[in-house]
């Protein structure tokens, strides 16, 4: 098969050539080893037509994938895992937390502030040796949002009427250095342009480069369940509704399992897919 005259049809609905070696390298960032990814790539080469889409693509791989390999599957399916935490934006937002937290950052998620002209519902407030940090979670269930330049100039000028009337305030002991924007997306160029100019600090999926939030995710270990492969969609729902958003949180209190009515077996199961995912540290990262 001639790869260089197949097409793949991407999330966002653009064409762009089919190159065996995109979907190699996302399979060896997620863990899997050489003898797997050649594998998967025999099976997968033969299926490719024109104009296939890169979310058949992926389905077929993790298919695969999860039977050879379930934790490197979880990894694999970190970005959709991500997507599958809506719809609304607050499991997200606990998810950053953790990440700042790791970090060194004291945080607290959904807090109001009074600004100079007017009240805002700020996601996250961190603060770290004395400085502030209000924080903006972007949360799309759509993988083909994006956030262009309308959101980090609508989270910047909500940043700088809270911060005028937060260290003007002499009850304050803090200083309200930054605003932070976070998407689980990706950013357009013109957003990223102007929030460097600003001093905004941006974090997306891919964004800075090798800095983003997959990278953070599989540094500190913090994984979402819905990554889990042991885990029913229903569970993942249920676990959600309860406020369990990360794996971590079935470790540290396997009792969070009990409301979802399974068996002995599988509870174990799901405890030692978690700790598993935990306890591997992903050094595949190019």
């Amino acid at each position: 098969m001639d790869h260089k005259i197949m097409t793949v049809k991407k999330i966002s609905g653009e064409l762009e050539p089919f190159e065996i070696q995109k979907l190699e390298k996302s399979l060896k960032k997620s863990g899997a080893t050489k003898k797997e990814v050649q594998t998967i790539i025999k099976i997968i080469s033969p299926m490719i037509y024109n104009g296939i889409s890169s979310d058949v693509i992926y389905g077929k791989a993790y298919f695969l994938l999860k039977k050879l390999n379930n934790i490197t599957a979880s990894k694999y399916s970190l970005k959709r895992a991500i997507f599958d935490l809506g719809p609304t934006g607050y499991p997200f937002e606990k998810l950053v937390g953790a990440l700042l937290k790791e970090k060194g950052f004291k945080t607290k998620v959904g807090v109001t502030i009074n600004g100079e002209c007017v009240t805002h519902e700020i996601d996250i407030l961190a603060e770290k040796n004395g400085n502030i940090y209000a924080v903006e979670c972007k949360f799309h269930s759509d993988a083909k949002a994006v956030s262009n330049i309308k959101v980090p100039l609508y989270i910047n000028s909500r940043f700088l009427d809270i911060q005028k009337q937060w260290n003007s305030n002499v009850k304050n002991k803090t200083h309200l250095k930054q605003g932070w924007l976070v998407t689980n997306t990706r950013f357009t160029q013109d957003a990223i342009n102007y929030g460097n100019s600003i001093g905004l600090r941006m974090l997306s999926w891919d964004y800075p480069k090798n800095n983003g939030i997959s990278k953070n995710i599989d540094e500190f270990g913090l994984y979402p369940i819905t990554v889990l492969t042991s885990l029913k969609k229903s569970e993942k729902l249920q676990l959600i509704k309860n406020n369990i958003i990360l794996v971590k949180e079935i470790i540290t209190n396997p009792t969070v399992l009990n409301d979802l009515n399974i068996t002995y077996h599988n509870t174990l199961n799901i405890i030692e897919e978690a700790k598993e995912l935990c306890n591997i540290k992903n050094d595949n990262h190019e």
